[in-house]
């Protein structure tokens, strides 16, 4: 997968200036799960806020900024993309992670099962 590396500082510096709610996710979650999670990981022209490549799923955490219309479009067409590189794209909100956190940590869980069941099964004869 093409990575633009023009966005690599700019990657570097949300990784160090993390939101709270992606500070939770991350080290309550992701940094222990199973398989590898990437923080703020370079696909084409966009940054995943978390992606696995072992699930082909990207997590984004949306928080009051992505309600503008304009950042609403934006999200739009990188969730297209991501998709059309055979992705799946979760979408949580900062709220689903300080209101839910254990469903959107089941959510992930189940959806990384479902990719990793559905690559091994592609890949048997």
């Amino acid at each position: 997968m093409e990575q633009n590396q023009n966005l690599k500082k700019y990657a570097q510096a949300l990784r160090k200036n993390q939101t709270r709610e992606e500070g939770l996710l991350w080290y309550c979650f992701l940094s222990r799960y199973p398989l590898r999670f990437r923080r703020q990981y370079i696909i084409g022209n966009f940054i995943a806020d978390f992606y696995c490549h072992k699930a082909g799923l990207v997590i984004e955490l949306d928080g009051s900024q992505h309600y503008d219309p304009q950042k609403m479009e934006y999200d739009r067409k990188r969730t297209e993309y991501l998709e059309a590189q055979g992705l799946k794209v979760l979408r949580f909100t900062n709220t689903d992670i300080q209101q839910r956190f254990r469903g959107v940590c089941e959510a992930i869980d189940i959806a990384v099962k479902e990719r990793t069941d559905t690559f091994a099964s592609n890949c048997k004869g």
